[in-house]
C-alpha cells in the first residue's frame, strides 16, 4: 500500500485527503467562482500534487520521485477539486439565473420549462 501512495496511509489521508485535499476543493470553487475554463483544474491539481509530494518526502521521509504516488496524489487531488467546481457551478448558474434554469442533481442544472 505504501509503494502504490507513496508515502503511509496515515500521511495519504492527513496530509493530501485532509490538507491538500480541502486547498482543491477551495481551488475548484475558486475557479469555477470567477467562471474559468474546466481544464484550469488541472493545473492547480498538478501544482498542488508537487507541493503535496514535496511536504510528503521533506516532512515523512516519503519517495519523492514515486510516479505511482504522484500519479495517485493528483487523481485524488483532481477528483476533489472536480466535484468542487461542479457543485459551485451548478449552484451559480441556477442562483445567478434562476428563470433560465433549475437544479438537475447535486452537479447539474437544466433549462427551466417555460409554463
Amino acid at each position: 500500500m505504501d509503494t502504490a501512495l507513496g508515502a503511509s496511509l496515515p500521511v495519504f489521508l492527513g496530509l493530501t485527503v485532509g490538507l491538500f485535499g480541502l486547498a482543491s476543493f477551495l481551488a475548484g470553487q475558486a475557479l469555477a467562482r470567477g467562471w474559468k475554463p474546466a481544464w484550469q483544474i488541472l493545473l492547480f491539481c498538478l501544482l498542488l500534487t508537487a507541493f503535496d509530494r514535496f511536504l510528503v518526502y521533506a516532512l515523512f521521509d516519503g519517495d519523492l520521485l514515486s510516479r505511482l504516488g504522484f500519479a495517485v496524489h493528483a487523481i485524488v487531488l483532481l477528483a476533489i477539486s472536480t466535484i468542487a467546481y461542479r457543485l459551485t457551478l451548478a449552484h451559480k448558474m441556477v442562483a445567478q439565473y434562476p428563470w433560465l434554469f433549475e437544479r438537475a442533481g447535486p452537479f447539474g442544472w437544466r433549462e427551466r420549462k417555460s409554463q
